[in-house]
Formats: structure tokens, sequence, C-alpha cells
């Protein structure tokens, strides 16, 4: 048999033929898990299987997966602007711009208003120049840079131009600022987060990040991974 046929209410999927998949990553896993995942669960089927943008570990939701012949499209897919919500910490920064380190500094946070705040991010909206984290999967010499930063080398990274579309905060209760932001792809909210401190003559770092659209594809039509999972075994005769 060369096509799994699962149906949810009025939902079909043909992996082999090909299918793009909304996952609602969970907690903790890395987009790799889920792409591991899901590969497990059609085989004896041998197709591939990828996604169309990187999700932090620490952070949840879109993540777009493609299988079979729907793979050629994860370029395009993986090209769209993306949307976040989130926090951001202040007064305190991390070797890895987020929580998967410990707090390396503190600064002082008093002299921040909530006005200070609000024009701050503004100032972070159009074509801006940010440095990707010393923690992330880019590749420097055929190796991830968070595996050099792990091992504690000194990193070189180089500056990229992204495009921030809008940077909403939604609530302010200090130390912590909610937000929702639009941006182009490639953008790193963590560098963001740590940029938004300096720029507030303080430190920060991101607490949580939740993607909730890539495209026109959003976060309230995804899959819950493990029902996704429990569905695709609930019709495993098929590919027998």
């Amino acid at each position: 048999m060369e096509n799994i046929e699962v149906s949810e209410n009025s939902a079909k999927f043909h992996f082999a033929e090909g299918e793009m998949l909304l996952i609602d990553k969970p907690l903790t896993w890395t987009s790799f898990d889920v792409v591991g995942k899901i590969r497990n669960s059609i085989k004896p089927l041998k197709l591939k299987v990828g996604h169309a943008g990187t999700l932090d570990p620490l952070a949840t939701g879109l993540l777009i997966v493609c299988t079979g012949k729907f793979t050629k499209k994860i370029d395009s897919y993986q090209a769209e602007d993306k949307e976040y919500t989130g926090t951001i910490t202040l007064g305190a920064t991390t070797p890895s711009y987020d929580l998967e380190t410990e707090i390396n500094e503190t600064f002082p946070i008093d002299h921040i208003t909530d006005d200070m705040i609000l024009q701050a991010a503004k100032a972070f909206e159009g074509e801006i120049q940010q440095f990707p984290p010393a923690h992330s999967a880019i590749k420097i010499n055929g190796e991830r840079v968070y595996e050099k930063a792990r091992r504690g080398e000194e990193v070189e990274i180089k500056s990229r131009q992204v495009r921030i579309n809008s940077f909403l905060v939604e609530k302010i209760e200090l130390p912590n600022v909610y937000f929702r932001i639009s941006c182009s792809k490639g953008t790193y909210i963590r560098s963001l987060a740590y940029d938004f401190g300096k720029s507030l003559q303080s430190g920060s770092h991101l607490s949580s990040l939740r993607r909730t659209k890539s495209g026109d594809y959003s976060v309230e039509n995804a899959w819950n991974l493990e029902k996704l999972i429990a569905e695709i075994k609930r019709h495993k005769e098929i590919i027998k």
C-alpha cells in the first residue's frame, strides 16, 4: 500500500501523495522531534518528512510539516511572514537570550515607564539589523552554532537584515512585557527581546514564545500532535 488516508471529521490526509500538516508544537519538543514522531507514525512507508521553519524547544505553536511530494513546497512555506505572541522579561539577560540558560546579569528597571516601552517597541518596526543568538541552529563550517556555544567556544555571527511588520505591546506588568509581533522569515524573536532591553538602558530575555501564524495559516487550525498520532494509529491497518 502506498498511501495512508486518515480522516477526522471532514479532514483527510494522503501522506504519500503529499500532505501539509499544521501542528501545534508542544513545549520542550524540538522541531526535529515533531518530524521524527510523524515519520515514525506513518511507517512502514519510507517518505520524506520535513518542517517549514524551526521553532525553539521552549517555543510552542504553529509548525508546518510536509510529507511526500509536498516537501518540495517547504521553501515557499518557510518564506512567508510569521506572527508570534510572547513575553519579554526586563531586568535580566541570559546567554541564550531565553530560558534555556541561567540568568548571567541583572539590570535596574526602576527608570522604565510604560511610555518608554511603547516607544521602544515602535522603534523596532521596519527593516532592522539583528545578530542571531549564539544558541541558534545557524551553521558555521557545517556545525550548528549552538553546539559550539554549549561547549563554551566563542562564536562569531554576522548580522542580518530582517523586517518587523508590527511590534504591539499587549500588556505591561513589569518586569514582564507581553507582545504580538509580525515579522519576516529569519527573524529571531530572542534577539529582538535582547535588543529591546538594551534600547531601554537595561537588559531582558525572552521568557515565553508562541508562533500563531505563518503566512495565511493559523495555529487555531493546527493539530494537537498527540491527537494526530492517535488518529493515525487508529487507522494503522491501512498501511500493512
